[in-house]
């Protein structure tokens, strides 16, 4: 049974440490990033994966920085791995790390390399609409996910599917992944195949692009922005100088809107000069629908500023918006 080290940080690695122990394998140590202060108390908050190890009773490494650490390097060499599994680390390792064991480092990558390279893979896929997505194994080398791949698996991504609820999927599929991999190493009979150049980047994503742009995002492109989001920080715009954050919503057309509302057939030809970001309905039994570009969308879950998250109709019981509000960037 081959001897690893793990690295790892977030629910998404903890899923295939789990794996790893489940199937016997010999863990000699776990590496995560050090505790961060987390909440309104800022208490130091250990990672997921740390939370694990501890209760399995692993060696627990948690260096501020690889680069140049030598020794944790020299850490590392001691324990002689014969692979590295790299999931979810969050840093990238340098040659003489990647140089150590046996076999080489491992990483289960979240997203169908070459599409997806770096650190929000899953998010970018919701945010751009895409239909599928998946997990691919890889050997590790100094870039940035750019090394040959092992395994591929492919899923669906569903019309309304979330960050979070795509990010269990994938984590899942990856912990699984990861044992048939490592199963392929030991028998010697891996595949190895060099990526090409015709890759994709997933960025770090940052708090301006939550902002929705009612001018420039059609209805489709927000509802994807709004679930690719979630839960991670939530798409958000200004009504009344007030920030709301939308959770989760659907997009109609205009026909389906007035096929609901019969009333707003006589207003018909007016629906395109309205503008974007106003809104149209705001009641409990009904909903609350604003005007997008190339359709409307049906707001499901929101957040006022300073209050908590809710579908909106418990909102709409408590809350009044007036119908020809607007909300702005």
């Amino acid at each position: 049974m081959l001897n690893i080290v793990f690295m790892g940080t977030p629910d998404f690695a903890q899923e295939s440490l789990k794996n790893l122990i489940q199937e016997k394998y010999n863990i000699l140590a776990v590496v995560t990033n050090p505790d961060k202060p987390q909440g309104r108390g800022m208490k130091l908050a250990q990672s997921p994966v740390k939370q694990y190890a501890l209760e399995k009773q692993i060696q627990i490494y948690q260096p501020e920085k690889i680069k140049n650490n030598i020794e944790f390097i020299e850490k590392i060499k001691k324990l002689n791995p014969d692979v590295i599994c790299v999931v979810a680390y969050g840093k990238i390792l340098p040659k003489e790390l990647l140089e150590i064991p046996k076999y080489g480092c491992i990483n289960v990558h979240g997203s169908l390399l070459p599409k997806y390279r770096g650190a929000a893979p899953v998010q970018w896929a919701i945010i751009n609409g895409d239909k599928t997505t998946g997990i691919t194994t890889m050997y590790m080398d100094q870039g940035m996910d750019t090394g040959d791949i092992i395994l591929k698996k492919e899923t669906e991504i569903g019309e309304n599917e979330t960050t979070g609820e795509l990010w269990q999927k994938l984590s899942k599929m990856g912990g699984k992944l990861l044992i048939e991999t490592l199963k392929l190493i030991e028998k010697g009979n891996a595949p190895r195949k060099r990526q090409g150049d015709n890759f994709t980047k997933a960025p770090m994503l940052n708090k301006e692009m939550a902002n929705i742009d009612w001018e420039k995002q059609t209805a489709e492109q927000i509802k994807n922005l709004i679930r690719g989001l979630n839960p991670i920080m939530g798409a958000y715009s200004f009504l009344n100088k007030k920030k709301v954050k939308f959770w989760k919503a659907e997009v109609l057309s205009e026909e389906i809107l007035l096929e609901q509302f019969k009333e707003l057939q006589e207003y018909k030809y007016k629906l395109q000069n309205i503008q974007p970001g106003t809104i149209l309905f705001a009641e409990p039994k009904k909903g609350l629908f604003i005007k997008a570009n190339e359709g409307i969308l049906k707001v499901i879950e929101i957040q006022m500023e300073n209050a908590k998250r809710m579908t909106t109709e418990e909102f709409l019981r408590g809350n009044s918006l007036q119908a020809g509000s607007i909300f702005e960037n």
